[in-house]
């Protein structure tokens, strides 16, 4: 009889691995009015339905690790997870001098981090096993921005998400074209996003009709979600370990009620 069951379970643990597949990653060119750029797709290779895709977008110094192991991680639940690249490929800045360079070259450029920020989401839907009318756009700090920015544009996203994310907007007007749902989760304590940007951006969101949650978590400031920031909020950076796995969960709650 126990050899009978071990047999099953046996059984059972092949069918699950099967099920779950292995994790896979891959870089992946992409360009936008001549500038070459290289993201990471990553994807579980055994559910070979269409599944959700989720961009994600990296902070003002690049694509790394930090974005990549999202990426990964979201794709064992089952996403197609793409952590797409701003800057260019190679283009990574050395130090914060280069990264805030780099990222008001955009944040002063609307129209080009809109088209930056397009092409990586037709790569997204171009890719196999995606469902294009599944598609979120989720971005940290600098990401925020940029993932604002692509729903601004218009396109068809069922979702935007921005964890501790630059709320400015040139043209607030812009927001009546977003479409799909928005999640903002901010440091209620971050002095570089200050109350009159937040009143502002909620202010446009309101305007426009957009379907927003907002959410401002306690004794954090910014880049909380970050372990490399340190935990010296004087500096108006740091890493708040409850603020991060609060938003990592109501990030998964909206997920699910988005795809259920």
């Amino acid at each position: 009889m126990k050899k009978i069951q071990g047999m099953v379970l046996a059984g059972l643990l092949i069918m699950a691995n099967s099920v779950l597949g292995e994790v896979k990653t891959h870089p992946v060119e992409y360009a936008s009015k001549g500038t070459i750029m290289e993201g990471m797709v990553a994807y579980d290779d055994a559910n070979k339905d269409a599944k959700p895709g989720i961009l994600i977008v990296h902070d003002w110094m690049g694509l790394g690790p930090f974005a990549e192991d999202k990426a990964k991680k979201l794709a064992k639940e089952g996403y197609v997870a793409f952590a797409m690249d701003v800057y260019g490929k190679g283009v990574r800045p050395k130090d914060e001098k280069e990264a805030a360079a780099l990222a008001n070259k955009y944040k002063d450029n609307r129209p080009l981090l809109q088209d930056h920020m397009r092409a990586a989401y037709d790569k997204l839907i171009s890719m196999k096993g995606v469902d294009p009318h599944k598609i979120i756009v989720m971005g940290y700090c600098f990401g925020g921005t940029a993932a604002l920015e692509l729903a601004r544009s218009g396109a068809p996203l069922a979702g935007t998400v921005v964890f501790h994310g630059g709320l400015s907007n040139p043209t607030p007007e812009n927001a009546k074209n977003i479409k799909g749902k928005v999640l903002v989760m901010q440091g209620a304590d971050d002095p570089i996003v200050a109350p009159a940007e937040v009143k502002a951006f909620k202010d446009e969101m309101q305007k426009g009709g957009v379907d927003m949650i907002f959410i401002a978590y306690p004794n954090a400031v910014h880049a909380y979600t970050n372990p490399q920031a340190g935990n010296d909020k004087s500096k108006g950076v740091a890493y708040n370990e409850q603020a991060d796995k609060k938003s990592w969960n109501e990030f998964e709650t909206f997920l699910k009620n988005l795809f259920k």
